[in-house]
C-alpha cells in the first residue's frame, strides 16, 4: 500500500491562487506601474483567466487594495522595554524588508508615487494605512519617552513624520538605483541617526 499526497483543501486552493495573483499583480506593476495593468493581464500573468482575478477580488481596485496590503507587510520587532531600541529595530526590518523583497517592495513605491499623485484609488489607501503606520511610530516614541530612552522633549507626530520620510526616501532610493553596496551599513547608518537625534543626552 502506497502513501498517496493529501489532497489540498479548497481553503488551500484559494489560498494559493490568490498568491501566485498577487505576486503577478505585483511584477507587473513593479516593471510599469497599476494604471496600465488589467485583470486580464494579471491573470494571464498568473496562469489564469481574468474571471479567477474578478472572482477573487471583485475588481482592479480591490486587486490593487490587496496588493498594498500585501507589499507593505513585514514583521514589527515587538517593545522589550526600551522605546528607543524599539523604534531603531522598527527601522531596521523595514529597510531589511525592501532589500530581501525588491519586487514588492518595488510595487509598492511604484504605487506610492501613484498616490502621491492623486489616483483617486490609490491615494486614499496609502493615506489609511500612512497614518496607521504613523501612529505606530508615534506611540513608540511615546513608550520611549515613558521608559526613559527617548529624549522627554520629542514630539511623536513630528517625530513619526520624520521617520517615515527617513525609511520611505531610503526605501525608494534602494529599489531605484542601489547608491552603496554596502546596505547594511546604510542600514546601521540610518539607526545611528535615529539614535541620535531621539537617545536621552547626558
Amino acid at each position: 500500500m502506497t502513501d498517496r499526497p493529501a489532497r489540498r483543501t479548497q481553503e488551500q486552493r484559494r489560498a494559493e491562487t490568490e498568491r501566485r495573483v498577487l505576486d503577478a499583480a505585483m511584477a507587473l506593476i513593479a516593471r510599469s506601474g497599476s494604471r496600465a495593468v488589467t485583470l486580464a493581464e494579471v491573470g494571464e500573468a498568473a496562469g489564469y483567466s481574468r474571471g479567477i482575478v474578478y472572482h477573487h477580488f471583485g475588481s482592479r481596485e480591490r486587486l490593487l487594495e490587496a496588493v498594498v496590503d500585501q507589499a507593505q507587510r513585514f514583521d514589527i520587532p515587538g517593545y522589550q522595554g526600551d522605546g528607543l531600541d524599539h523604534l531603531v529595530r522598527i527601522i531596521e526590518a523595514y529597510l531589511r524588508n525592501v532589500v530581501r523583497r525588491t519586487p514588492s517592495a518595488r510595487a509598492f513605491l511604484q504605487l506610492w508615487g501613484e498616490a502621491i499623485a492623486a489616483d483617486p484609488v490609490l491615494a486614499p489607501l496609502f493615506a489609511r494605512r500612512d497614518a496607521d503606520f504613523r501612529q505606530l511610530l508615534a506611540d513608540v516614541v511615546r513608550q520611549g519617552v515613558a521608559d526613559g530612552s527617548v529624549r522627554p522633549d520629542a514630539n511623536p507626530a513630528a517625530a513619526a513624520v520624520l521617520i517615515v520620510g527617513l525609511v520611505r526616501g531610503t526605501g525608494l532610493q534602494l529599489i531605484a538605483e542601489p547608491p552603496v553596496r554596502d546596505v547594511p551599513a546604510l542600514i546601521q547608518e540610518a539607526a545611528r541617526s535615529v539614535r541620535g537625534a531621539f537617545a536621552v543626552t547626558p
